[in-house]
């Protein structure tokens, strides 16, 4: 695999991210070959942050430490990548955390507008769609 497509795969895991902090670590980490002890927290921290969502007690993702926590399992997730890749991390880990400020900032633009059109759950959904499919384009195995 290429560094341009590392950095791709690292910009929509970032964007996805944004959207959904857990999938930052939890992408590639279901996509490897980890084992049990490391898949099964990781697909339950996907799970509960799904569900947490849309509790309407739930902060708003805007409010620090979001952005950065976000930021954080970006960079984590485009590490990853990028290691398993065989290919410089610094870029990947950047390129993942700055684009998980479009992830957080437009699924929070999103869910805005498409709150103000109807049930928050629909838009809520749709982000969680996109946030799925981008992490499973970034992690997926090309062989």
């Amino acid at each position: 695999m290429s560094t341009g497509s590392v950095l791709w795969r690292s910009a929509a895991l970032g964007i996805a991210a944004g959207s959904r902090g857990s999938l930052g670590v939890a992408g590639p980490v279901l996509s490897s070959g980890a084992g049990r002890l490391t898949r099964w927290p990781a697909l339950w921290a996907v799970a509960g942050e799904l569900v947490g969502d849309k509790l309407p007690s739930t902060p708003s993702r805007l409010i620090p430490p979001g952005p950065q926590a976000r930021a954080v399992a970006a960079a984590t997730g485009g590490v990853a990548l990028a290691r398993r890749a065989h290919r410089p991390v610094w870029s990947a880990a950047v390129v993942a955390a700055s684009a998980s400020v479009l992830g957080t900032w437009g699924g929070a633009a999103w869910r805005s507008w498409s709150a103000r059109r109807g049930p928050d759950w629909r838009g809520a959904l749709v982000e969680d769609a996109v946030a799925l499919t981008l992490t499973a384009l970034a992690c997926r195995d090309r062989r």
